[in-house]
């Protein structure tokens, strides 16, 4: 089997690897990181991709915060409690906050913020669905809100930290307004928005006010870079200090430079082929797994993604609550394969065709090697790729896909919740064939409870049937992989790149 995108990968690697003409001085102070999308908007209610995290993390406080360890800490509330038989949550806010242009932070911020989202303005954006939980915010006193409740949502803590949740100043928006907001952003965080040009960069600099302390650094720039190459290739020459795409192809040229050290640790991002289990072959659920059996993910894993993975036994990664370390995923075995496919009646050469993104590189490799190992069953194997907005807003929620698609997720949460209710509860966009009433009242169920025990132990129920019932080949957890400059000092890396670079200095 050929991995062409590898010895492609191979070659790119050794042209980026060659000697630059100039390397760019680093100015002291100076924190430059590259991120591969501008957002367009820098507010919190108006986008959900990655890189809007990477710099809003820095920019804005939620009321909750989580570091790079996961654990939930207070943020701009110092604590909070459920009352009303978990129908009302408060927070006891942090006294003395400022936003960046003087204006203090104050339970009216928080209810104008929460506002402002669940309201028409939000209603234009992504984020307030995320936060449809909430009836209203109550103000108790100048630092005491309350949460009312329209449902429970064991999750809210947790996104109360990031994205849509950021604090916003009321003052600001009301006299400046929102579409000058987006450009010129105001938060409470430890950087300041300085200055931003579309699709090329965005600098902040440090807000020595700050409640968690002045940064170390004087100022941080974001260069916003599409291509992963070229990102490589800067932060090679010196003119980046962090990048953020890296091609698995490229890793052990970094590894390499004396100057740069790669990251690649466990992220969010998981990847799988989903299966349709109303039309074709894959109705049948021992046919589904004899795919499962067919595909060495282990080879994959090797060959493509140069070891940046870990095999998978469900849609999440370890660092996932629900994920239980005691579901092994079927194992590579085609003997075994073939005997599940003559069992099932299947005749040789019946088609099975693999719906992906075509703009993802790797992924069609991926979707190659999956092919060929199909092939070995028997079987007759088809690639369609797809544009991007095509498969993932027609294709796919439209029920017009093949035998199996692809299938990837980031899950920004770190809950399982987050993905398996999307992907597997009927109506659900990402879930056009299946309606399984014992799938449906577990994932409700377990959005009803606080309690952090029981609801673990629903999720693992959950990811348990799901394996049972074969609705997709779980192939792989792909790493968060990076590159740094040695010059960047007590550095943490993210696994869902949320950098926030309070405590980061540069030589």
């Amino acid at each position: 089997m050929k991995f062409s995108k590898f010895l492609m990968a191979a070659g790119l690697a050794a042209a980026v690897a060659m000697p630059l003409a100039t390397q760019s001085a680093q100015a002291a102070g100076i924190l430059t990181v590259a991120i591969s999308i501008d957002p367009g908007s820098w507010d919190p209610i108006d986008t959900f991709v990655v890189p809007w995290g990477s710099v809003g993390s820095n920019i804005y406080d939620g009321l909750t915060s989580r570091g790079p360890d996961m654990k939930l800490q207070p943020g701009l509330a110092t604590s909070w409690e459920l009352l009303d038989n978990n129908n009302r949550i408060r927070f006891k806010l942090r006294q003395n906050v400022k936003f960046h242009n003087g204006e203090p932070f104050n339970a009216g911020a928080v209810k104008f913020t929460f506002d402002r989202l669940l309201g028409d303005e939000g209603k234009k954006g992504p984020q307030q669905s995320n936060y449809n939980s909430i009836d209203h915010v109550e103000i108790v006193d100048d630092y005491t809100v309350d949460f009312v409740m329209k449902q429970p949502d064991p999750v809210l803590l947790t996104k109360l930290a990031g994205y849509g949740g950021m604090i916003v100043p009321p003052k600001y928006i009301q006299e400046k307004g929102d579409e000058y907001f987006n450009t010129h952003p105001v938060g409470t965080g430890p950087f300041k928005f300085v200055e931003y040009t579309p699709k090329v960069s965005l600098t902040l600099e440090a807000f020595p006010e700050h409640w968690g302390g002045a940064p170390k650094l004087d100022k941080v720039v974001y260069r916003i870079i599409a291509e992963a190459n070229t990102q490589v290739a800067e932060l090679q020459a010196g003119r980046v200090d962090i990048a953020n795409l890296v091609p698995f192809g490229l890793a052990p040229t970094i590894e390499k430079s004396p100057d740069l050290k790669l990251v690649s640790i466990t992220g969010p991002t998981v990847v799988s082929l989903r299966l349709n289990t109303k039309n074709g072959i894959t109705k049948d659920v021992n046919v589904r797994k004899a795919l499962i059996m067919a595909i060495d993910r282990d080879a994959i894993i090797k060959a493509v993604l140069l070891g940046h993975a870990k095999p998978i036994a469900s849609f999440q990664s370890d660092l996932s609550f629900g994920y239980d370390p005691a579901l092994k995923p079927l194992p590579f075995d085609l003997a075994k394969a073939k005997q599940l496919l003559q069992q099932a009646g299947v005749p040789a050469g019946s088609t099975v065709k693999i719906d992906f993104r075509g703009p993802d590189a790797t992924f069609r490799e991926v979707a190659q090697a999956s092919a060929g190992f199909l092939q070995a069953l028997g079987l007759k194997v088809s690639l369609q790729p797809y544009e991007t907005p095509v498969l993932l807003n027609d294709i796919i929620p439209n029920g017009k896909t093949g035998e199996a698609w692809q299938n990837a997720w980031g899950g920004w949460t770190f809950d399982y919740d987050n993905t398996a209710y999307l992907m597997y509860h009927s109506g659900e966009k990402w879930n056009p064939y299946d309606n399984d009433a014992k799938l449906n009242a577990l994932l409700e169920k377990q959005r009803s409870i606080y309690d952090v025990k029981e609801r673990e132990k629903i999720l693992r129920e959950v990811a348990a049937y799901v394996a049972e019932q074969a609705l997709e080949i779980p192939l792989y957890n792909e790493n968060t992989v990076m590159g740094v400059n040695k010059r960047v000092k007590n550095l943490v890396p993210p696994a869902d790149r949320r950098f926030r670079f309070t405590d980061v200095s540069v030589d």
